[in-house]
């Protein structure tokens, strides 16, 4: 019997996803509650690998169950033995063939920003940040790049292991509340580190050091090189994974209580930087 388990997961404390011989990834911890509900050994498939730090909002993985159990066993039953920053949401019977990762027909990353002129302590590890005042619309229209079929190498990790860079990005955009910026990336798949790569390059054409064309720029010359450094994992959150009619497992996606840009803090209603100064004034910070 082949189960699907929706999960959801703070990275802090981990290791990354997959399993590692000293036991911390999220991968050892989730098998190790299955396995004492089973009895006996479990192996598991996520839908897609985060790193070290990277958070999940709605990750999905499959196992076949070495003993049969209800559905509800595998949700409570594993929340019992998993540590309080990982949480079994549900659990679904699906067809033995059913494959969460190769099945899956697209991925959708959250990245979450404070833009701020002092480090946070509140969101420390729940947030990427930045000091520097950035500006949204250049950021908006830097993105419009990336949409559509791309050989994204120039935002591709060198220890990056996929076969072919070339990626479908069907949304690439950035909102903002306050000092709040989110970023949304839905795409076919992802390379190693690509969308904190992307992150780290939008963010100097929002600081201004860049125009928004640059991006398209860097990307054309797939050199990775031209892009930015790859920035920090603590806002990145694997937001919701998608399958086709009929492939579906019977699972509710991302908890509307943790699926907001932001979730689980009160955004800030107003930025913290002053307001901008009038024109021929002199601006330390580029905008």
């Amino acid at each position: 019997m082949r189960v699907a388990l929706q999960i959801e997961y703070h990275g802090g404390p981990f290791c990354g996803w997959q399993s590692q011989p000293s036991g911390c990834s999220v991968q050892d911890a989730i098998e190790r509650a299955l396995a004492g509900i089973a009895a006996a050994p479990v192996s598991t498939r996520c839908a897609g690998r985060t790193d070290a730090g990277v958070h999940a909002l709605m990750q999905v993985v499959h196992f076949d169950a070495p003993t049969v159990r209800p559905e509800s066993a595998w949700v409570r039953g594993a929340n019992a033995l998993l540590p309080d920053t990982i949480a079994v949401v549900a659990a679904a019977v699906v067809p033995d063939d059913f494959h969460a990762r190769f099945d899956a027909v697209s991925r959708t990353y959250r990245y979450v920003l404070l833009n701020d002129p002092v480090r946070p302590a509140m969101l420390a590890g729940t947030a990427g940040w930045h000091h520097e005042r950035l500006s949204l619309e250049p950021m908006r229209e830097a993105l419009l790049a990336l949409e559509g079929e791309h050989d994204f190498s120039a935002f591709r990790a060198a220890e990056c292991q996929a076969r072919s860079p070339v990626r479908r990005m069907y949304r690439a955009a950035v909102g903002q509340q306050g000092s709040l910026f989110t970023f949304e990336f839905r795409a076919d798949g992802f390379l190693h580190h690509m969308i904190r790569n992307i992150v780290g390059s939008v963010v100097r054409v929002g600081r201004g050091r860049e125009t928004p064309g640059w991006l398209g720029q860097v990307l054309a010359g797939r050199d990775r090189s031209r892009a930015a450094p790859t920035f920090s994992p603590a806002g990145l959150y694997l937001a919701e994974v998608a399958y086709p009619p009929g492939r579906v497992p019977a699972l509710p996606g991302p908890r509307a209580s943790v699926a907001s840009p932001f979730p689980a803090f009160t955004r800030p209603a107003t930025p913290v930087f002053p307001a901008a100064p009038a024109a021929g004034a002199i601006e330390g910070a580029a905008a």
